[in-house]
């Protein structure tokens, strides 16, 4: 078992005010901690307080908090920390479903995603977040369901399984699982190609070295959830997991989608064993009334300006 759920607390994109540096220093620490201890003070709290904010989220005894660490942002390369530009083509494709969004609801879109059809396209209406399938049960993509949550997250856990020839790599959020085969087999031909990818893996010293490819582009991004720009399908990730002590492993991830991002980008942090840690079922769809009340919302804001529209043109 090696949940991520220390680095919870850690930006994927560093703050741009710390240029280069990859670590805090004690000072920028010391307000993580205290950020850190503010959280946790919830963790006994049952019920909320009377007078105080009103919340649709998670429970606060639902969350995962993590512990602060000195890392400065998960991204390590760029230097910078931060993702790099998209290309041409990646802009282009993004001011068409922008365009084709505002041209079919009339309203400009406030997030970008992937989301174009009537069952996900109001998710985009969401300005909190970048919207993606993971609001609909569906899957986080690869890098989504390893990628440490934002703060607050739950389900955190990820499972390595070695069986002779395979590992399997199992994350408890939407109970992905890739069984990644390791006998030097080609990846499966181009026409298949799925959200999670096609994973191969071979040994390079201490090191698993595992390459997906095959991803279906144009639906899920590869920031934390899934959310962010929708990768594309020649997106290739190489993932190393190195175990540098009885109880951590150095995971690293190089993003390589030319289609998307003007260079490659690689993401870092270590992993570290929990033996006790359970991974539990998680169920996503049952109960699942906010996409029905999101759905209902936004067609009824549609209606009412559908109407208004209408006495418009009437008075006309």
């Amino acid at each position: 078992m090696w949940p991520n759920t220390d680095l919870l607390g850690v930006p994927l994109q560093r703050d741009p005010k710390l240029g280069t540096r990859a670590l805090l220093t004690d000072a920028e620490y010391a307000q993580r901690e205290a950020r850190a201890k503010r959280s946790d003070e919830g963790l006994n709290q049952k019920y909320d307080k009377l007078d105080g904010p009103v919340s649709t989220g998670s429970p606060i005894w639902w969350i995962e908090h993590g512990r602060p660490t000195r890392q400065a942002s998960l991204i390590v390369d760029p230097p910078d920390g931060r993702i790099p530009p998209l290309t041409a083509e990646a802009i282009k494709l993004g001011e068409a479903r922008d365009a084709k969004f505002h041209l079919t609801y009339g309203v400009e879109r406030k997030a970008t995603g992937s989301n174009e059809t009537w069952i996900d396209d109001v998710l985009a209406l969401e300005d909190s977040y970048d919207s993606n399938i993971y609001d609909r049960c569906i899957t986080r993509g690869l890098m989504g369901s390893i990628l440490p949550g934002e703060p607050g997250g739950y389900n955190q856990g990820n499972q390595i399984i070695q069986a002779p020839g395979v590992v399997v790599i199992r994350n408890e959020m939407i109970h992905e699982a890739r069984v990644i085969p390791l006998d030097g087999r080609p990846h499966v031909g181009s026409s298949v190609r799925t959200y999670m990818g096609d994973s191969r893996g071979h040994w390079e010293g201490n090191t698993l070295v595992v390459e997906t490819t095959n991803f279906l582009g144009g639906q899920v991004g590869l920031k934390s959830n899934g959310a962010g720009t929708p990768y594309s399908d020649a997106l290739v990730i190489t993932e190393r997991f190195t175990r540098v002590a009885p109880n951590t492993i150095n995971y690293e991830a190089l993003l390589n989608d030319p289609k998307t991002y003007v260079r490659p980008w690689k993401v870092a942090f270590p992993l570290h064993e929990s033996p006790n840690y359970q991974m539990v079922e998680y169920g996503c769809h049952e109960g699942n009334y906010a996409l029905m009340g999101i759905l209902r919302g936004s067609f009824a804001e549609r209606k009412a300006a559908e109407d208004k529209a209408d006495a418009r043109k009437t008075a006309q």
